[in-house]
């Protein structure tokens, strides 16, 4: 199952990358869009984490992805707070 997924996830992030300006013209264009470049520019940026999580999903790496991400919350990866572990995702 988790490459079935995975491969959608890849499928569905090129499809966003490659149809960008239909599903942004979809979307419309909100005001905060406008900060990380408008509605076009953020369809491409989630395109690109769904198609390296799916790849990441794959390959069974995603607590390397997301180590750094989850990292900063204290208590994501430490047993002693009783957080998850990163190596058992």
């Amino acid at each position: 199952m988790r490459y079935f997924l995975g491969l959608l996830g890849i499928i569905f992030g090129f499809v966003l990358i490659k149809y960008r300006e239909p599903v942004g013209d979809m979307l419309g264009e909100p005001a905060w869009a406008s900060k990380v470049g408008g509605i076009y520019n953020l369809v491409i940026i989630v395109g690109v984490i769904i198609f390296f999580w799916s790849i990441a999903a794959i390959t069974n790496t995603e607590h390397i992805l997301f180590g750094p991400i989850l990292s900063i919350f204290p208590s994501s990866g430490r047993p002693e707070t009783g957080g998850i572990p990163l190596d058992q995702f």
